[in-house]
C-alpha cells in the first residue's frame, strides 16, 4: 500500500491516482472525447492559426524546464500546465471546468532543484498525446526515431486540433512545449510545422551526468516509498529516471543495449555517460543532415545561459521571434546561475570514465 505522507514531495493524492488510472485505462474513450470536442469547436478552431510553435527538446537536466518556464511566461504563449494532468485529451473543456479554481500553494517540485511550482505552472504533458498514437515510443528494444518520412494522419489531425484548442482556451497565438523525447522526432516536427522553432539545450557531460545520477537515485527512493509516484510518471510520459528508467533508442540498438548492460551491472556512471554521448551524437547528426532542422533550431549551452543569462535569454527569445521580451529578461535573468546546491561527488576514476565515454561526442559540441 502507498504511504500517505502528504508532506513528501512524491506524494500523489489517491483521487489523482484514481483519475490518472481511469484516463490511462480508457484512453481510447478519451481520444474519442477529444475528437468530439474538436468537432463541436470546429468553427472556432478553423480561425486559429498554427503559428511557429516552440519546442524545447533536450535530455533531462539540461536546463529545459527553465527555458520552458521562461518562454511560457510570455503572454502570447499557451502551454500545458500541472493542473492539466490527466485531463490532457480535452484541453478546452478542462480549462473551462477549472477556470475558477485558485492555484495551489507554491512548493518546490520533487526534483529538489529550487524550481517552485503551482497548479498553473508549465508542465511537460505533450508526451501523453504522442504515447497515445505511438505506443512503442518508449520501448528501448525498437527505434523510437520519427523522421520526415514518418506518416500518421490520425495523430497529425488530432495533434493539430489539440494545439488549436489549447490556444483557444488560453487566448494565445502560439504554443510552447517542453518535450525531452522530441530529440528523436526533430525532423518529423519540422515536417508537421515547417515554421517551428526548436530549442536544444546542451550541458557539459560531467555536470549533466552528475545531475542525472542524483535525480535517478532520488526518484528511485521516492518511488519505492510512494508507488503512486511511479504510476504518475509512467502515465504522464516520464521515463528519464527512477524505477522505470528507459533510454531512448535512436536507431542503434546495440548502443542502447550497452547502456542497459552498464546500468544492470551497477556501472551507473558509464551507463549515463554512454547515454549522454548517444543522445548528442544523434542530435549532431540530425543537425548536420537536415537543413530544415538546422534552420528551425537554436542550440543553447547550459553553461552559457548561467554565465550570461540576460544576453542568452535575449538570443533565445529572438530566435523564437517573440516581441517585447525585456520584461521576461528582467524577471528571470537575475535568478539564473550555475547550481550550487549539490557538490560534485565524482571520484577521479569516475571522471576518467565520463571523459572516455563522452570525449568524441563532446568535441562536436565544444563541451
Amino acid at each position: 500500500m502507498p504511504i500517505d505522507d502528504r508532506n513528501c514531495p512524491f506524494f500523489v493524492p489517491p483521487f489523482l491516482d484514481f483519475l490518472g488510472a481511469g484516463v490511462d485505462r480508457f484512453r481510447a474513450l478519451w481520444l474519442e472525447l477529444g475528437r468530439l470536442e474538436s468537432s463541436l469547436l470546429s468553427d472556432q478552431l478553423s480561425a486559429v492559426p498554427l503559428d511557429r510553435p516552440i519546442y524545447v527538446c533536450g535530455l533531462a537536466r539540461s536546463g529545459s524546464t527553465l527555458m520552458h518556464e521562461i518562454i511560457a511566461a510570455h503572454p502570447a504563449l499557451a502551454t500545458h500546465r500541472l493542473k492539466d494532468y490527466p485531463m490532457v485529451y480535452t484541453p478546452f473543456w478542462w480549462r473551462q471546468a477549472t477556470a475558477g479554481l485558485r492555484p495551489t500553494p507554491p512548493r518546490e517540485r520533487p526534483h529538489r532543484d529550487r524550481i517552485v511550482v503551482t497548479s498553473e505552472s508549465p508542465d511537460a504533458l505533450d508526451e501523453m498525446l504522442w504515447m497515445a498514437f505511438f505506443p512503442r515510443s518508449h520501448d528501448p528494444g525498437v527505434s523510437n526515431v520519427l523522421t520526415a518520412q514518418t506518416r500518421h494522419a490520425e495523430f497529425e489531425s488530432f495533434y493539430r486540433g489539440h494545439v488549436r484548442k489549447l490556444l483557444l482556451a488560453e487566448r494565445a497565438t502560439r504554443y510552447v512545449a517542453k518535450a525531452n523525447y522530441h530529440v528523436a522526432r526533430l525532423s518529423y516536427l519540422v515536417r508537421l510545422f515547417p515554421d517551428a522553432k526548436l530549442l536544444i539545450p546542451v550541458r557539459s557531460p560531467l555536470g549533466h551526468i552528475g545531475s542525472l545520477m542524483r535525480q535517478h537515485g532520488w526518484f528511485s527512493r521516492g518511488q519505492r516509498r510512494h508507488r503512486r509516484a511511479l504510476a504518475y510518471m509512467r502515465r504522464s510520459g516520464h521515463f528519464e529516471f527512477g524505477l522505470d528508467r528507459r533510454p531512448m533508442n535512436l536507431g542503434d540498438s546495440a548502443r542502447v543495449q550497452s547502456i542497459l548492460d552498464a546500468w544492470a551491472s551497477g556501472e551507473e556512471v558509464r551507463g549515463w555517460a554512454r547515454y549522454w554521448a548517444m543522445i548528442y551524437d544523434h542530435v549532431a547528426a540530425v543537425l548536420s543532415t537536415d537543413v530544415r532542422v538546422q534552420k528551425a533550431a537554436m542550440v543553447v549551452r547550459f553553461e552559457r545561459l548561467c554565465a550570461a543569462p540576460a544576453e542568452t535569454l535575449r538570443s533565445i527569445l529572438e530566435h523564437c521571434e517573440l516581441p517585447e521580451v525585456e520584461s521576461l529578461v528582467a524577471r528571470f535573468a537575475p535568478s539564473i546561475a550555475l547550481p550550487d546546491y549539490y557538490p560534485n561527488s565524482f571520484t577521479s576514476d569516475e571522471i576518467a570514465i565520463v571523459e572516455e565515454e563522452t570525449a568524441r561526442a563532446a568535441r562536436q559540441w565544444q563541451c
